[in-house]
C-alpha cells in the first residue's frame, strides 16, 4: 500500500506556511535549537527580520556522480571502471522502489505530504520536548534536510579546504539564522518542486556512510541490489542509516543491531501509517540484518579496482584536460570531472587486451627476479589513431602502498605527462625515419649506399649552422660486427645495417630527419627536443612504444598521420550523446613516399630481421626490429593496413644485456617476437581487424630513384606545407590568396597540382584561401519560408531548394529541417535544401508560400 493519500499544498499552502511560520518561527524555532534563550525578547523580536531577509529558494541541481569508463568485449560495450569523487549515481523516480519513498516519509517526515515545507506542528512538539525534557528532538522536514544537503554539497566545491570546512559547517550549525535560513529555503522548494521531485531530490542527496550517497549507491554497496528492487526491509534497513551513519551502516557487523533497532521503528511507522499490509510488515520485521541479509558490494573507485586494461584507465583519467566535451578549459573539465555522471566510451577493445596481458605475463613474467624485466605493448587503429590494446607485463597500482614487483603505478607505454615514463631508447625501429626523408629526398630503394664500418667526421645539420662537426669520428659498428659492403637500401632495411643508413644519414641532413621524425607523430616521452646528433640516426631517443606503434600507423595508413585518441564519446548525466577525442589526422608524408617504405618494411617481416613477428597468416604486415647498444632494450613493430603495434623488451632500470639473459619462456633477447606474433595474429583473426588487403604498390620513381609527385596539402597551414614540398626536394612558392571555403590562410590548391610529376627543385605555387566563401549554415528551422529563404540570400548564399512535405494547414510554410543543418561550417556555394511544411501537396504545383 502506498502512502502518498497527499493532500494538494500547492502555492497557496506554501504561503500559509510561509506566514505561519514567519509569525512564530521566533518562538518555535527558537525553543527548538536553544531552549535557554526560548524567551529572550531580542531574539524572537529579531528572527522575522531575518527571516526575511534570506532568498527565496534553491535549485536541486545534479550531484556528483560516478563516471563509468566503458569498452568493447565480445562486440558490446561493458563498464570496466568507475571514477568519482562522490560515490552516486542518481536515479530518476520510477528507478526508486515505492518501498525506499515510504520508508522515508515514515522515517524522516511523516507528515510530509501535509506541510509546506515546515512542519509547524512537528516544530511545536520537538519545542516543547526540548523545553521539558532532558532529550532534545529535531523538526526538520525532508524539504529541509535536503536544503541542508544541498548546502553541504555546495560547499564542497570551493576552492580551498579551509572555505569547504566553513561552509559545511555553516550548514550544519545549531544557531537560530541557520535554521531560519534553512526553513525559507525549504518553503521555496516546496513552492519550486514537487514533492515527488523533493523527495527524489533528498533520495538522490542523501549521504548513507563514507563516501557512499543517494539510494542507488547504497542499494547497490549494502545490498548488491538496485533501488527499484529494494524490499521493504532493505528500504527500511538503508534509511535507518541517514540519521547517525558512521553507527548504523550494516556493512559493519557491530553496527547491525543499531540499524535493526531503528530500521524495525520505521517499518513500524510504515505499517501504522498504511504503507504496508499485515504480511509484507510481518516478513519485513522478520527479516534479520546479518551476513545471511546484508550483501556487500564495496565501492571500486579508480582505476586500481578495473575489471581490466587498468593502465589504459589511468591513461585515459590522465587525458580528462584533453576531452573538449568536458568543457572549453582545462580547469573546466577538470571541475565537470569533479562534478561525474559521464559515460566514457573508450577505443580500447577488452578481448585483444586480455590476450595481449596474456601473452607478456607469459613471455615476460612480472616476477623475474634477475633484473628488473619490463614489456610493454601498444596497438592504434590505422587511419583513425584509436588505441585497440595499452598491456604492459606489470600490474598496476597506484595505491602509494604497492604491491611488490610485480606492480607498478608506470605505464611503460605512453609519455611521462600521462604516465610517469621517460620512454626508452628505440634502436633500429627509428631508422624508419631516415628511410623517409631518404625518398623524401627523391632517393630509391634500389640506390646503393655504403654498408662499410668507417669513421664520419662531419654531417649536414642545418640548423646547427648547415654542418655539424664532431670532435671525433663517428664510427658505429654492425650488429655483426662486421662490415657489409655496399648494399641497397631495400637489403640495408631488412638487414637493419646500421652502417648503411649512417651512409644514408651524411647524404641527407640530420636535422630534417628530426623533422620527419616529428612529423609523424615523433617525440620524446620525457617531453625534451628529439636529439639530433649522428648516434640519434640508431634510435638514441627514448620515446614511448604508443608513439612508435603510431608513427608506424603512418606508414601504413598512406602517409595520414592520426594523433592516438583513447575515447570515442562522451554521454553526459542527462543521457546526451557528446564527442569523444576528436580525431586529428594530417598527411605527414606524401603517400608514394608512404607506399615505398612500406615495401621496404614489408621486406624486413618477410625474409629479415622482423620474420620471427610475423604469423605468415595471409595478411600482409610491415615492420621494424630493434636493439640499442649493449642490447638493454628490444623492440619489434609490425603493422598491417588495419592495426599498427610497437612492443618493447627490457630493462625497466639497470643494464642486464638482453641477449644473453635467460628468462622462464627462453631467451629475452626474442622475447619480442613471442609476444608480438600471437598478438598480430589475434588481431588478424579478428573481425574488427582482419584484412587483406596490401599496402599500395610505389612508383618506379622510388624504386629506383627518379622524378617527384607533388604531394596534395590542401587544407594544411603554410608552414605544413612547406615542410612537406621541400622535404621531397620540390622549391615552396608562394602563389597568393584565392577565393575557396577553405579557413583564411589553408592551402587551397598547388600549381602544379597534386600528383603532377615534376622534377626535383621545382617550384610549386602554393594558393592559400582567403576564406570568402566559408559560412555557418543559420539555423532557419520554424521560419516561415520566406522568411528563411531571404535569410540565406542575405547570407549569400547561392544554391538553395525547397523539398515540400506534407502538413496539416496551421503549420503550412515553416521550414522543419535543413541541410546542412543550423550552425553546420558549410561554403556559401554548397547545396542547401530547405524542408518546408507544405499542407496539402498537389503533384507538379508548390504550395502557396507568399
Amino acid at each position: 500500500m502506498s502512502a502518498q493519500n497527499s493532500k494538494p499544498i500547492g502555492v497557496f499552502g506554501a504561503i500559509l506556511g510561509f506566514l505561519g511560520f514567519s509569525a512564530l518561527a521566533g518562538v518555535l524555532v527558537t525553543a527548538m535549537v536553544t531552549p535557554a534563550i526560548a524567551v529572550t525578547s531580542m531574539t524572537a523580536n529579531n528572527t522575522v527580520g531575518i527571516f526575511e531577509d534570506l532568498p527565496d529558494y534553491m535549485v536541486i541541481n545534479q550531484q556528483s556522480q560516478r563516471n563509468t569508463l566503458w569498452a568493447l568485449q565480445a562486440g558490446q560495450q561493458v563498464p570496466f571502471a568507475q571514477i568519482y569523487n562522490q560515490n552516486r549515481e542518481e536515479v530518476a523516480w520510477d528507478e526508486v522502489s515505492q518501498f525506499v519513498k515510504d520508508a522515508a516519509i515514515a522515517g524522516e517526515d511523516e507528515r510530509f505530504y501535509e506541510h509546506g515545507g515546515v512542519d509547524l506542528a512537528g516544530i511545536a512538539r520537538a519545542a516543547i520536548n526540548n523545553v521539558t525534557s532532558s532529550s532534545t528532538q529535531g523538526a526538520s522536514t525532508l524539504s529541509q534536510q535536503l536544503v541542508k544537503n544541498l548546502l553541504i554539497q555546495e560547499a564542497l566545491t570551493y576552492d580551498t579546504e579551509e572555505k569547504q570546512q566553513a561552509g559545511i559547517a555553516a550548514a550544519q550549525a545549531s544557531t537560530l539564522d541557520r535554521k531560519l535560513k534553512e526553513a525559507k529555503l525549504a518553503i521555496g522548494l516546496e513552492k519550486r518542486y514537487t514533492k515527488e521531485e523533493i523527495l527524489l531530490g533528498y533520495l538522490n542527496i542523501a549521504g548513507f556512510g563514507g563516501n557512499t550517497y543517494g539510494i542507488q549507491s547504497a542499494a547497490q554497496q549494502y545490498y548488491s541490489t538496485n533501488a527499484k528492487d529494494l524490499t521493504a526491509a532493505q528500504a527500511a534497513s538503508l534509511m535507518g542509516i541517514v540519521q547517525q551513519p558512521s553507527s548504523r551502516r550494516p556493512d559493519i557487523p557491530e553496527n547491525r543491531e543499531n540499524n535493526q533497532g531503528r530500521r524495525d521503528k520505521i517499518l513500524s511507522n510504515m505499517s501504522d501509517l498504511d504503507m504496508l499490509t499485515k504480511e509484507q510488515f510481518d516478513e519485513a520485521i522478520a527479516t534479520p540484518v546479518d551476513d545471511t541479509t546484508v550483501i556487500v558490494s564495496p565501492p571500486q573507485n579508480g582505476c586500481l579496482y578495473a575489471s581490466g586494461a587498468k593502465h589504459f584507465c589511468d591513461y585515459v583519467v590522465r587525458n580528462v584536460e584533453n576531452l573538449e566535451a568536458l568543457g572549453t578549459t582545462e580547469e573546466e573539465r577538470y571541475e565537470n570531472w569533479k562534478q561525474g555522471g559521464y559515460d566514457i566510451y573508450t577505443t580500447i577493445d577488452l578481448d585483444q587486451q586480455v590476450n595481449a596481458e596474456a601473452v607478456l605475463a607469459s613471455q615476460t613474467p612480472a616476477d623475474e627476479t634477475k633484473f628488473q624485466l619490463g614489456a610493454a605493448l601498444s596497438t592504434v587503429e590505422v587511419g583513425t589513431g584509436r588505441i585497440v590494446i595499452m598491456a604492459q607485463n606489470k600490474g598496476f597500482d597506484n595505491s602509494g602502498e604497492g604491491s611488490g614487483p610485480t606492480t607498478t603505478a608506470v605505464n611503460f607505454n605512453t609519455d611521462q605527462e600521462y604516465g610517469q615514463s621517460s620512454g626508452f631508447q628505440t634502436g633500429s625501429t627509428y631508422k624508419l625515419f631516415t628511410l623517409v626523408n631518404w625518398l623524401q629526398r627523391g632517393h630509391g630503394l634500389r640506390e646503393v649506399v655504403d654498408g662499410n664500418v668507417k669513421g664520419y667526421s662531419s654531417f649536414p645539420a642545418n640548423c646547427e649552422g648547415g654542418t655539424m662537426k664532431l670532435a671525433q669520428p663517428y664510427k658505429p659498428n654492425n650488429f655483426t660486427r662486421s662490415s657489409a659492403g655496399r648494399v641497397t637500401v631495400q637489403t640495408a632495411t631488412n638487414q637493419s645495417i646500421n652502417a648503411a643508413f649512417i651512409d644514408m644519414a651524411s647524404q641527407l641532413d640530420l636535422c630534417d630527419i628530426r623533422e620527419t621524425a616529428k612529423s609523424m607523430g615523433v617525440h620524446r616521452a620525457d617531453g625534451k627536443d628529439l636529439l639530433i646528433y649522428p648516434s640519434a640516426i640508431l634510435g638514441t631517443n627514448e620515446i614511448a612504444p604508443l608513439t612508435m606503434a603510431n608513427a608506424y600507423a603512418t606508414v601504413a595508413s598512406g602517409g595520414i598521420l592520426c594523433q592516438p585518441i583513447a575515447v570515442d564519446k562522451v554521454v553526459d548525466a542527462k543521457g546526451t550523446e557528446l564527442v569523444g577525442q576528436a580525431q586529428e589526422c594530417n598527411q605527414a608524408i606524401a603517400p608514394e613516399v608512404a607506399a615505398a617504405a612500406a615495401t621496404a618494411l614489408k621486406g624486413v617481416m618477410n625474409g629479415g630481421t622482423g620474420s620471427a613477428s610475423n604469423p605468415k597468416d595471409g595478411t600482409a604486415v610491415l615492420g621494424k626490429t630493434g636493439t640499442t647498444d649493449n642490447s638493454l632494450q628490444t623492440w619489434v613493430t609490425s603493422a598491417s593496413t588495419k592495426v599498427s603495434s610497437a612492443v618493447w623488451v627490457g630493462n625497466i632500470v639497470g643494464e642486464q644485456i638482453i641477449s644473453r639473459a635467460e628468462i622462464a619462456s627462453g631467451n629475452a633477447n626474442s622475447a619480442r617476437h613471442r609476444i608480438m606474433k600471437p598478438v598480430q595474429s589475434a588481431l588478424n583473426g579478428s573481425p574488427l581487424y582482419a584484412t587483406t588487403a596490401d599496402f599500395p604498390k610505389p612508383p618506379a620513381a622510388l624504386i629506383v630513384g627518379s622524378t617527384q609527385a607533388v604531394p596534395n596539402v590542401t587544407g594544411q597551414s603554410v608552414d605544413q606545407a612547406r615542410s612537406v614540398i621541400q622535404s621531397l626536394g620540390l622549391t615552396f612558392a608562394d602563389g597568393g590568396t584565392i577565393a575557396s571555403e577553405l579557413p583564411a590562410g589553408r592551402v587551397a590548391s598547388t600549381d602544379p597540382a597534386a600528383g603532377a610529376l615534376v622534377s626535383k627543385g621545382t617550384p610549386v605555387r602554393v594558393l592559400t584561401s582567403d576564406g570568402s566563401l566559408s559560412a555557418t549554415m543559420p539555423n532557419v528551422a520554424g521560419m516561415q519560408v520566406k522568411q528563411a529563404l531571404k535569410t540565406l540570400d542575405d547570407d549569400g548564399f547561392t544554391s538553395v531548394a525547397v523539398k515540400w512535405t506534407p502538413s496539416v494547414p496551421p503549420d503550412k510554410c515553416e521550414v522543419v529541417a535543413s541541410d546542412p543543418t543550423g550552425g553546420t561550417p558549410t561554403s556559401k556555394s554548397a547545396a542547401v535544401t530547405l524542408t518546408v511544411n507544405g499542407g496539402v501537396i498537389v503533384p507538379g504545383v508548390d504550395p502557396d508560400c507568399s
